[in-house]
């Protein structure tokens, strides 16, 4: 057994491509190319078919990928209990966050962990995709909404809703809705993640399906908020990713007792019997600051 070559192929297929893999092995494409083959040739098997455009995983190459990456995370978690009798948290922290939650929340406390940790480095992946943590080798997902994934280990850390927003400019054209229904005369600012038919509402006895019709529909939640501060129309935003204009005046929240139903969010990480210090300290800083801010929204 050569775990060069495991951990050269389990890089190129977290990284897509022999040239990217090289680049972060920080090693000759010939190299890597050479040590796959080496591992093909021992094993007996193709593991990665090449083409001139993309890297194709053979069926055997998928299942020897996660049987890889399982058995490097041992070992790395082997030698880090062995580190850990120092006390300090090393190594490179891989987390993965959706866009909104992740880079509204996350940016003061990697800064507050960075500071105290000098000897870890820090990866951050934002996608509204639900990435495979294994395929992906990440310690550490923020998470916002139910989970399907039993194999995880989940922190809650509180509840996120979306609520209705506009600007001061734009309710002095037009009149505040005081009833859901009343939605479709506005000119609603749709996140298209969120659908483009209709918004659901409830304010916890009662529940509003407001048919809309789908004039703006955006994919970026960014732009959304930008269009609403701008006065161009009413949006549906997570209270959390606006907080700073409400409490500036940018925003205003109409509709006050109806919001979306309430999503959980968790911390979740692979279940392990030694949870690497990296992973613990990060946890330890990072939950109670969100946990504080997720509880200043007003349901």
């Amino acid at each position: 057994m050569d775990l060069n070559e495991i951990t050269v192929f389990v890089k190129v297929v977290q990284a897509g491509s022999f040239t990217k893999a090289a680049r972060e092995l920080g090693m000759p494409n010939s190299t890597v190319s050479a040590k796959i083959s080496a591992l093909e040739k021992r094993l007996g098997v193709t593991l990665i078919q090449r083409t001139t455009r993309q890297l194709n995983i053979t069926a055997a190459g998928e299942s020897f990928f996660r049987s890889s990456v399982q058995g490097l995370q041992q070992l790395e978690a082997a030698e880090t209990e062995l580190i850990a009798t120092r006390g300090e948290p090393q190594g490179v922290l891989r987390i993965t966050a959706p866009v909104e939650l992740g880079a509204t929340l996350l940016p003061p406390i990697l800064a507050d962990y960075l500071k105290v940790n000098s000897g870890v480095k820090v990866d951050v992946q934002l996608s509204d995709e639900r990435i495979d943590m294994l395929a992906g080798n990440f310690d550490l997902a923020l998470r916002a909404g139910e989970l399907k994934d039993s194999t995880l280990i989940a922190k809650k850390l509180g509840l996120v809703a979306f609520a209705v927003f506009a600007a001061p400019k734009y309710l002095k054209l037009n009149k505040a809705p005081r009833e859901p229904n009343e939605l479709k005369d506005h000119t609603c600012l749709q996140f298209s993640h969120l659908g483009t038919a209709e918004w659901k509402l409830t304010n916890g006895k009662a529940t509003r399906v407001v048919p809309l019709p789908g004039r703006v529909v955006i994919n970026d939640l960014n732009m959304v908020k930008t269009m609403a501060i701008a006065g161009l129309g009413v949006a549906l935003l997570p209270s959390f990713f606006c907080r700073a204009e409400a409490l500036s005046g940018k925003l205003v929240r109409v509709l006050e007792d109806w919001r979306t139903g309430l999503n959980p969010v968790h911390f979740v990480y692979p279940a392990q019997k030694f949870v690497m210090p990296k992973v613990s300290a990060f946890i330890e800083l990072a939950a109670p600051l969100i946990k504080a801010r997720l509880e200043e929204n007003n349901f």
